[in-house]
């Protein structure tokens, strides 16, 4: 009997009644060359490692280093890079729990910081938190009205 045509070409494996069978992970054969990009610029910041140019596997070192929430905010590491080299640590045995991004995109961050500032419910840690992300994905862009919030913040400071 042939498969049902809504399983996509990963899910497929053998179904047990009306629950698919629960299949082990097996680390792929290679990752992309945009994973590899990725992981290649964090293993210089997290462990040191100066990873070749070309084709390069990451250590068991650097897996166990990463956290989603590091993968979230890397340069050029979106939902599905972050996904490949989660199911790719998960194959060779490190396990990445996966986190629920705060916010999409940086000015989508940016927005929800400048309501909150508006409602009187910024705290110094969601400012430091969205500085280091934006610093993190090499953004060079700070809204108007969140630097005018910045300036507020500091003055009260003195």
């Amino acid at each position: 009997m042939p498969e049902p045509r809504s399983r996509s070409a990963g899910q497929r494996g053998p179904a047990v009644g009306s629950v698919q069978a629960k299949r082990t992970p097996v680390p792929m054969q290679r990752l992309s060359v945009r994973a590899q990009n990725v992981l290649k610029e964090l293993a210089v910041e997290l462990t040191g490692e100066q990873p070749p140019k070309g084709a390069w596997s990451p250590s068991r070192d650097l897996l166990l280093a990463l956290t989603a929430e590091r993968l979230a905010t890397t340069r050029n590491c979106g939902p599905h890079t972050m996904r490949e080299i989660i199911d790719w640590a998960q194959g060779c045995g490190v396990t990445i729990k996966p986190v629920i991004p705060p916010v999409g995109s940086l000015s989508q961050m940016w927005g929800e910081l400048i309501t909150n500032a508006s409602e009187g419910a910024l705290t110094s840690a969601e400012i430091a938190s969205a500085l280091q992300r934006s610093i993190r994905r090499k953004s060079v862009r700070i809204p108007i009205a969140f630097q005018v919030i910045l300036v507020k913040k500091l003055s009260n400071f003195e």
